[in-house]
Formats: structure tokens, sequence, C-alpha cells
């Protein structure tokens, strides 16, 4: 075969060969294409970080989305990452970023970002070492970040449905007694004074027999906010029954828990109600006592204060009675 006849053949092949490059070419463009197109419908924020450098090499479209930042800023200053942290929340996300060194992936880290507009997100941030060095050091840690925010707030109020009274937003019974163990052990362990306090209104179904259970509500709920007003920061109130209350002083020693005592039922006796242009007030009945050396367990306080307590109203009610 002749120069002249291998020419156009080998036109031809390269004529293939460019139509074939072309083809991949527009492939790989389409690929590409779809790849971002997957990235930008994620959610989430999948992030590269390359350790050595501190540098975020790669952070997917949804950064701008969840962070309200702008991910070019990122790109150029790791730092920008650091001012978008909570303050609070700032030494835990480093450490537990660091912590992927020495396990090769991290899984459970939670924390706080501020969005540029002011607003507080809650975030899941999951990491792992995609590439390591020669030397078998970390060059490449990889993530994704989730926004949280709707799951915490519902745990919050899944939280605060489970401990909290929600007729008198005061706690609950079941929350009340177990940080009142707590405050127990403590008071026992370290020889810290601790007083323990049980209140209940008088002549609480006649309020509902004459006043309909509306009116009744009304009065727990008064009741409880004049108890949370009264009480020391760190000190423990909440409803432990129907028209029961119950209130621990962690610290307090005798006398001034008996101050706080007069002052509760001082604040009770100013309470005034309207019922069809009828005026009335409430009074209630106190049993207090106080942590002694030989008390075993938290029941032995509740006991003495309800005995007390017991005591005021056969002696005539609205009083308090020590324990």
């Amino acid at each position: 075969m002749d120069e002249f006849t291998r020419l156009p053949l080998e036109l031809e092949e390269l004529t293939l060969a460019l139509l074939h490059s072309r083809a991949e070419v527009t492939r790989l463009r389409e690929r590409e294409q779809l790849i971002s197109t997957l990235l930008g419908s994620v959610n989430a924020v999948l992030w590269a970080f390359d350790w050595q450098t501190q540098q975020v090499i790669y952070v997917s479209p949804a950064y701008e989305r969840i962070f309200g930042r702008s991910a070019a800023l990122l790109l150029a200053d790791y730092g920008e990452w650091r001012n978008s942290i909570y303050p609070d929340d700032m030494e835990y996300a480093a450490e537990s970023l660091a912590k992927v060194l020495e396990t090769g992936a991290v899984e459970a880290r939670e924390y706080r970002i501020i969005r540029s507009d002011g607003q507080l997100r809650w975030l899941s941030d999951k990491c792992f070492i995609s590439r390591q060095n020669e030397a078998g050091q970390a060059q490449i840690v990889v993530g994704i970040a989730e926004d949280i925010t709707e799951k915490k707030q519902l745990e919050g109020e899944l939280h605060r449905l489970a401990t909290i009274d929600v007729l008198t937003q005061s706690s609950n019974r079941r929350y009340f007694f177990e940080c009142a163990q707590r405050e127990f052990e403590h008071a026992r362990q370290f020889g810290s004074p601790l007083a323990f306090l049980l209140l209940d209104l008088d002549d609480f179904k006649q309020i509902n027999d004459k006043y309909g259970h509306q009116m009744g509500d009304q009065v727990l709920q008064r009741l409880a906010y004049s108890g949370a007003s009264v009480l020391r920061r760190g000190d423990l109130f909440g409803r432990i029954g129907g028209e029961e209350f119950a209130a621990v002083f962690p610290g307090c020693e005798p006398a001034l828990a008996e101050q706080i005592a007069e002052r509760l039922q001082r604040e009770v006796q100013r309470l005034s109600f309207s019922y069809e242009s009828q005026q009335f007030g409430i009074t209630a009945s106190q049993g207090l006592t106080s942590l002694r050396g030989d008390d075993q367990s938290l029941d032995a306080l509740f006991a003495r204060a309800d005995s007390a307590m017991y005591q005021a109203k056969r002696q005539g009610k609205n009083q308090i009675v020590l324990g």
C-alpha cells in the first residue's frame, strides 16, 4: 500500500479518534454535572480538610445554605469555620475534630454554630481520615455536617414534657424527686445542710366545687408561680400531687429555710382571685424539716415533712410546722 492509499486511512482513524475523544469529554462533563447536581441537592455539608496545611480544600453547596456564610471565604481562610462556632462549643468542636487523628473516625460530634444572620443552629458533624502520607500521618480529613436544629428542639420539648408539670410549669413529681435525690446524696457526701418542705393548699376541693375546675387550675398556677418567685436560685420546686407541692433547699441552714417558708406563706396569703364579682383568697399548710446526721435516705426527710404538714392541717391550717 503506497502513501497515497495510507493517507485517507490515517485521516479516517484520526477523525474517529477525535470523535471518540469528544464523546468521552461529553460523558465526563455530563458525569461532572450529575455529581454537581447531586451534591447541590444533598441537605448536608460535605467537606474536605487538609490537616497539614490547615486548609479547607472542598465544601459542598449546602454550606452557604446551612451556615449562611460564603464558601469562598471558608476556602480562603480556615478561621472562617472557627468564627462560625458558638463560643461555648469552640473548644469541644476543635478537640473532637482532632480525635480523628487517633481514632480514624469520629461519628458523634454535635455543636452549635452562629449563622451570619445571627441564627443559632445545631450541627451533627461526622468525619474520618480519607488519605494518609507515606509516614502514616493524616493528610485529608473528610466529613459531613447535618443541621439537626429541629431534632434538638424536639428533644428539648420532649424533655420538657417529661420533666415539667404541664398545668403549673413547675417540675413534675418524678423529675422533682430525681433532682432531690441528687441533692440529698451531695449533702450527705459533703456534709452540707439541706432542707425539705411540703406545701398543701388548704380546702382545695371546696374551691373546685364552689368556683369550678378552671378557677381551681388558675389557683394552682398562681400558687406555683409564687413558689418559684420566692425560692433562691438553685432551690428545687415541684408539684408532686393534685394540690401538693414540694421544695428542696440545698446548702440551706434550718433558720434560713424557715425564713424562706415564712416568705412563701406570706406570698400565698397575698394572692387574690375573682369569680363572678366574688373575691377570695387561699392559704396553705407547710411541713418543713432539715437533714439530720442519721438520715439514710431522702424518704426520711419526706416522711418528717409530710407528718409536719398534716400536723399543720390538724392544728387549724394556714401555718408552718417544723418536723
